[in-house]
């Protein structure tokens, strides 16, 4: 018995009277396409030419010329008028060239050309990250957020969205979180400035960018803090500045070395109240003294307060913009560390003759983060929740930093010298300066524990060594135990 075949519909063609292309040669090239693809498959049966020019409202004259060419070309077996039918046996160069646009579409084998710029960028590392493990960097304490809360006011927000949530806010943020944000700021940190002058972006990292992007020019010098954050060095690398490594000493960055180094700074990156990674406080005496450097050359101060909230040993510190007389100070936080990363919120605070030309950046690049989540962001700081949360995340984190330093001590004795320190969520554990703390830290990812090498956060020659252990999101009973993992690695040391 014969083989049983069916017809082929061909409805859903779409051809275009308006293009260059001839009807007839239109249609064949859309069914040799569906031919090599496979969706028509050997042997299929096509429609009668009669029967295809009624469906696609076109002249039979039309489906006979693309027809009679795809059968010259060894597409289609049979006859018209007999029945056409896919070729059992494609020509080899059609395989060939299927196989060849198989290959090219599954396996890139041409490396692809970028700019200097994007060479530069995808070059770029970065330190940050939010693995769960012990004893990784930056990560709060998850668990005990208020998540129904949280929730609640979400909903509460999306139940009657208001028109404007939907079409887009003011590119400099939602006007009652910016609101809310100046009286908490205010308050907690002696942030001096009105609604106006805050900006919300998607998270810290964005800020730095927008920063790069408004105040430096390629070739441009700017200070940074030796060692420090990698995120601030990365972002200004890509605007093409020129970075000027300045050590720290016991008061902070030494602006007599900086001087030295380089006279002509544009900017000045400093995180005053908490250094990063070394938790130096910047004295009163040396935010003054920097203040009056800026002035003097007429350069900016980039403030990263990341994570003063929490301190644990009075109040926290003020911030240094709130002594700034000239609109020096452009200062920038963010809710990843007091909430939650994934939130992508955050914000800066922009000398007054800075608002117009950052919003006009501002809505080039994304216009806003998410309305909504802004909005639940404004009831949650208004309604007392964020205070709420921090005091308790203080007091947890105060507590496992003890945790810590108990389990370093009894278990890896002097190997390591781990000290208290009065703020943050991490800790700097100083190594002997012969040490290898960059093989130290990938001994340690073999026993499941994150502890970044403190040479990675320099950019000359590391002139301390050790390793940064992130305690706030580890739970109490994890800490002793990946404390004893730690151990396992310096027994190859």
């Amino acid at each position: 018995m014969a083989k049983r075949t069916t017809a082929v519909h061909f409805a859903v063609l779409s051809l275009d009277p308006s293009a260059t292309a001839p009807l007839y040669r239109q249609l064949y090239f859309a069914i040799r396409e569906a031919i090599l693809a496979g969706q028509l498959q050997p042997s299929a049966r096509l429609p009668s030419t009669r029967a295809l020019a009624k469906d696609l409202g076109l002249s039979r004259n039309t489906t006979v010329a693309a027809y009679e060419q795809l059968l010259a070309e060894g597409y289609l077996d049979g006859r018209i008028g007999a029945g056409s039918y896919v070729s059992k046996v494609l020509p080899e160069a059609l395989l060939q060239a299927r196989r060849a646009s198989k290959t090219s579409a599954d396996h890139q084998t041409v490396a692809p050309k970028l700019s200097q710029r994007g060479a530069m960028l995808a070059r770029l590392q970065s330190q940050r990250g939010s693995s769960p493990k012990a004893f990784s960097l930056g990560l709060p304490e998850l668990a005990r957020f208020p998540f129904e809360d949280w929730a609640r006011l979400l909903a509460r927000r999306w139940r009657r969205p208001p028109r404007d949530f939907l079409a887009g806010v003011d590119p400099i943020g939602y006007r009652p979180l910016r609101e809310a944000l100046a009286d908490y700021l205010g308050a907690a940190r002696a942030v001096t400035c009105d609604p106006e002058q805050i900006l919300i972006v998607s998270g810290a990292q964005q800020a730095l960018d927008l920063v790069a992007r408004a105040l430096i020019d390629p070739g441009d010098t700017v200070w940074v803090e030796e060692p420090g954050f990698n995120g601030t060095w990365n972002a200004l690398l890509a605007a093409g500045a020129t970075l000027t490594p300045v050590p720290l000493d016991k008061e902070g960055i030494d602006i007599e070395i900086g001087r030295k180094l380089a006279a002509d700074a544009r900017l000045i990156c400093v995180s005053p109240s908490h250094q990063y990674p070394l938790g130096i406080t910047m004295t009163l005496k040396r935010r003054l003294e920097l203040l009056d450097w800026a002035s003097d050359t007429d350069a900016f101060v980039l403030e990263d307060d990341y994570d003063s909230e929490y301190r644990y040993a009075g109040r926290p510190l003020a911030a240094m913009q709130g002594l700034d007389k000239e609109g020096r100070i452009i200062y920038i936080g963010s809710f990843s560390k007091v909430m939650f990363p994934g939130l992508r919120i955050g914000y800066m605070v922009m000398p007054k003759a800075l608002i117009e030309p950052f919003r006009a950046i501002r809505r080039l690049l994304d216009s806003h983060p998410s309305s909504v989540a802004q909005a639940a962001l404004a009831d949650f700081i208004a309604e007392g929740y964020l205070t709420s949360h921090i005091r308790r995340m203080r007091a947890l984190y105060a507590e496992r930093q003890k945790i810590l330093l108990n389990a370093v001590e009894s278990t890896l004795g002097d190997r390591i010298q781990l000290a208290r320190d009065d703020a943050g969520m991490h800790l700097v554990g100083y190594l002997p300066t012969a040490t290898d703390d960059t093989a130290l830290s990938r001994r340690a990812e073999a026993f499941d524990v994150v502890v970044p090498p403190l040479s990675a956060f320099y950019r000359g020659m590391a002139q301390q060594k050790g390793l940064l252990f992130g305690y706030a999101g580890v739970p109490d009973q994890e800490i002793g135990r990946a404390v004893t993992r730690l151990a396992a690695a310096f027994m190859d040391d």
